[in-house]
């Protein structure tokens, strides 16, 4: 392939836990080359092999798109990357990607902002991730920033995937030895591991045959169980709604957005697996005090939203963020109930 010198506008960058996307876009919104590779984090026992992924990824993004990759790729890059929680990471992401002959500007953050951009209209909102952890941001019309530390519990931070995982064994166990209330969630959970009893998971997860991912997975275990009409798993799903619409109510009052049609966007693989007790709780939590808020799932990766993120640094015009999201198969937020 003949490389060229002429840059792309975006080089966007999501960077998750568990995958990073990578895309080049161009000033009308056009994707020009996008890859998909490992995740990453600027967790100080992540962040050598993830500035691995990430160069490699863009040098494969270049390639691709027939720009030569030891030089200028980009006009602008917008980097969201798991972990970004304080200013001292975002420095020194933002550091880190600077040393790098990518784009005269940058802008890093969150990958949570990513979400939010990916599913709203305009940039603007409020938006909570619900994946491995739970996570909360908030964005006011003049720009204006809330979030929260989100490092977990020790940080007032319940209801990721890990944390319900665990809940579920809780209860599962209880039921099973006696010392709780009956739920279909104990034979659930043996049957989903292919043990015999929950007390065979638990020595599983003793000995480590069965990881944090096995445990986050339980969430969907809980979700069918819930459908069944189970009361402690409704009850626990009930719990995430009101954690999930907690942030968001929190965030909208920090910014005066809840008098506002306010999209808040529902993100992260609990939140997109779109239990209806779930969501409908959820909305029905966030219009009791902001009626006219537009409470949805989001429906596009969270590489749109860095790439929006990105196209609006740059002022581009309405119909090339129309495109972008056409290229991404988006609708936006879609209202619930």
């Amino acid at each position: 392939m003949t490389l060229v010198s002429t840059p792309a506008a975006v080089l966007a960058i999501d960077g998750g836990n568990s995958k990073t996307d990578i895309a080049l876009i161009a000033a009308d919104g056009s994707v020009l080359a996008s890859a998909r590779g490992p995740g990453t984090s600027v967790d100080a026992r992540r962040f050598e092999t993830s500035k691995v992924v990430l160069d490699d990824l863009v040098t494969a993004v270049a390639r691709q798109a027939g720009i030569d990759p030891t030089g200028t790729i980009a006009a602008h890059t917008s980097a969201f990357v798991a972990g970004v929680d304080i200013p001292e990471e975002e420095k020194r992401l933002a550091e880190e990607l600077a040393t790098r002959a990518w784009s005269p500007s940058l802008r890093v953050g969150n990958d949570t902002f990513a979400v939010l951009r990916a599913g709203t209209q305009r940039p603007w909102g409020v938006a909570v991730t619900c994946g491995a952890g739970i996570n909360c941001v908030g964005v006011a019309p003049d720009g204006e920033q809330t979030r929260f530390l989100a490092l977990g519990r020790f940080t007032g931070d319940w209801g990721g995937g890990l944390d319900m995982g665990v809940e579920v064994m809780w209860w599962a166990m209880r039921a099973e030895d006696g010392r709780g209330e009956q739920t279909a969630l104990s034979s659930a959970v043996a049957t989903y591991f292919g043990r015999e009893s929950v007390s065979d998971v638990a020595i599983g997860i003793h000995l480590g045959e069965i990881d944090s991912d096995d445990l986050i997975r339980l969430t969907y275990v809980l979700f069918q169980v819930s459908d069944t009409g189970d009361p402690v798993a409704m009850r626990l799903v009930d719990r995430l709604a009101d954690e999930v619409s907690a942030m968001a109510l929190v965030a909208m009052r920090r910014l005066d957005l809840v008098k506002l049609d306010t999209e808040v966007v529902l993100g992260g693989g609990l939140l997109m697996a779109r239990n209806y007790r779930l969501i409908q709780g959820v909305t029905d939590r966030v219009r009791a005090e902001a009626p006219t808020a537009q409470v949805g799932v989001v429906e596009v990766p969270p590489i749109a939203g860095a790439a929006l993120l990105g196209l609006d640094h740059l002022g581009v015009e309405q119909a090339a963020l129309d495109k972008l999201r056409d290229a991404y198969s988006t609708t936006g937020v879609q209202a619930t109930g």
